[in-house]
C-alpha cells in the first residue's frame, strides 16, 4: 500500500488521491465522471493493482478534495491533474477517463503529449452537450437544487437492471451525486458547456481504445463513435451498462483495459504472457507457482502450451468477462465429468468472484441437461473445497 498521504496541494488545491505504487510497472489514472468521485473505480483499479501502479483521485469540486469558487475550465482540471502527477514523481501514465474524465484525459493528451502512454476513454466524446443542457444544471447546482435534479441525473448513470438488483448501492451513488458541492458541479458543468475538443482531439497521436455501455442515454454510443472516428480508435460497447460501466460490469471494463494495456506501444505481449496472466489471476498465484515449479522436461512443453492455447486463447478474449467464462468452464467440468479440474475451478472461485450461490444455480442448470449424477458429485466436490480455508487462514 501507498505511504504518500490522502491529500496533495496542486495549485492552491487540496486533492484527494489514493496511489498505489508498484515499482518498475506501468502506471494507470482513473478519471471520474461529473458528480462522482474517484470510488467509482474502485473495482478496476483493485484489480490492474495486480500488475500496474494505479491512481485514483477526486478531481476538484469532487469528492472529498477543495471545491474552488465556480465556474472551471478543462484546463484548469488537466493542469490540476499535472500537478498531481508531479507530486507523486510520475513522469508518463495511461489515463482512464469516464464522461468529463475523458475530455480531461484527452485534454491532457494534447497539453502534455510526451507524458500519456495511451488512453482509455469510456463513456464520453469531445464535445458533450450543449449550453441548453448545462445551463439549467449550473442553475439548479447554484440554487441549492441539485439534490432535486439528482434522481433524474442519476437514471441515467445506470441500466435499471441495476437500481432493480443492486438498490442499496443506487441509493449511495445518489448520496454521492446530491453532496456534491454546488460550486464543484456547477464550476464542472461550465467546463463540459464551454469545452469543444473536436479539432484538438482528432490532432492526437496516442494509442486509446473507447469503452462505452451499451445503455449509455448520456454519452451514447453514437457520440462514443464519433470519438473513436477521431481517434481511429476500436470502440467496445459493454453489454448491461450505461453511463458507469465500471461499477456496473466491472469485469469487462477490467478485461478491454487489460487487453489495451497489453499492447501498447504496438508490441503485444506475447500470448504465452498474456496466458499466463490470466492464468494466474483466475487460479492464483500459488497454485501456478507450484505447477510451474512442478513441471519436468517430460511435461514442461504441455504446461506452455496450455498456458498459450486455453488461457492466452479463449479465457483473453474480451467477449465474454472472466467471471461469464468460469461460470461456463464450471458448468462443462460439471457435465463432462472432469472433477479434478472441476475441484481446481471451484477452489478458483475465491479469485474470479464466483459465488457459492452462483456455484449451487451452475450445478442445478447442469443437472438438468447433463444429468443428476454428475450435478451430485460436483455438489459433494464443492462442499469440500469450500469447506477449505481460505490461503492465511489457519
Amino acid at each position: 500500500m501507498s505511504t504518500a498521504p490522502p491529500f496533495i496541494d496542486v495549485h492552491g488545491v487540496s486533492l484527494c488521491v489514493r496511489p498505489r505504487p508498484r515499482p518498475s510497472a506501468r502506471t494507470v489514472v482513473f478519471l471520474n465522471s461529473l458528480g462522482s468521485d474517484g470510488r467509482i473505480w474502485d473495482d478496476v483499479a483493485a484489480d490492474l493493482h495486480r500488475e500496474y501502479a494505479t491512481v485514483q483521485y477526486d478531481k476538484r469540486g469532487h469528492g472529498l478534495s477543495d471545491a474552488p469558487p465556480a465556474p472551471y475550465t478543462i484546463r484548469d482540471h488537466t493542469d490540476d491533474l499535472a500537478g498531481l502527477l508531479d507530486a507523486l514523481g510520475i513522469d508518463r501514465a495511461v489515463l482512464v477517463g469516464v464522461s468529463v474524465g475523458g475530455l480531461i484525459a484527452q485534454d491532457f493528451a494534447s497539453a502534455y503529449p510526451l507524458r500519456v502512454e495511451g488512453l482509455v476513454l469510456c463513456d464520453t466524446g469531445a464535445k458533450i452537450g450543449t449550453a441548453e443542457l448545462w445551463n439549467p444544471r449550473i442553475e439548479a447546482a447554484q440554487s441549492g437544487k441539485l439534490a432535486g435534479i439528482a434522481p433524474t441525473v442519476l437514471g441515467r448513470w445506470f441500466t435499471p437492471a441495476f437500481f432493480e438488483a443492486r438498490p442499496a448501492e443506487a441509493r449511495g451513488y445518489l448520496n454521492m451525486l446530491a453532496r456534491t458541492t454546488p460550486d464543484g458541479y456547477a464550476g464542472t458543468c461550465a467546463a463540459l458547456r464551454d469545452t469543444d475538443l473536436r479539432q484538438q482531439t482528432a490532432a492526437l497521436k496516442v494509442p486509446t481504445v473507447v469503452l462505452c455501455g451499451a445503455e449509455d442515454q448520456s454519452t451514447p454510443p453514437d457520440l462514443n463513435r464519433e470519438l473513436a472516428g477521431l481517434l481511429g480508435a476500436d470502440l467496445h460497447l459493454i453489454p448491461g451498462a450505461a453511463h458507469l460501466p465500471s461499477v456496473e460490469q466491472p469485469q469487462a471494463v477490467i478485461d478491454h483495459i487489460r487487453t489495451f494495456l497489453n499492447g501498447l506501444d504496438g508490441t503485444a505481449a506475447s500470448t504465452y504472457d498474456a496466458g499466463m496472466s490470466v492464468r494466474r489471476r483466475v487460479l492464483g498465484d500459488a497454485h501456478v507457482d507450484r505447477a510451474t515449479v512442478a513441471a519436468t522436461d517430460f511435461d514442461r512443453d504441455f504446461q506452455r502450451y496450455i498456458t498459450e492455447i486455453a488461457w492466452g486463447g479463449p479465457w483473453a478474449r474480451p467477449g465474454l468477462s472472466t467471471h461469464t467464462r468460469h461460470l461456463l468452464t464450471l458448468a462443462i467440468l460439471t457435465a463432462l465429468p472432469r472433477e479434478h479440474e472441476l475441484e481446481m475451478h471451484v477452489r478458483a472461485t475465491r479469485n474470479t468472484g464466483v459465488t457459492p450461490d452462483e456455484l449451487r444455480e451452475v450445478f442445478m442448470h447442469t443437472g438438468v441437461y447433463a444429468g443428476v449424477p454428475v450435478a451430485n458429485r460436483a455438489f459433494q466436490i464443492a462442499r469440500r473445497v469450500l469447506a477449505e480455508p481460505a490461503p492465511g487462514e489457519t
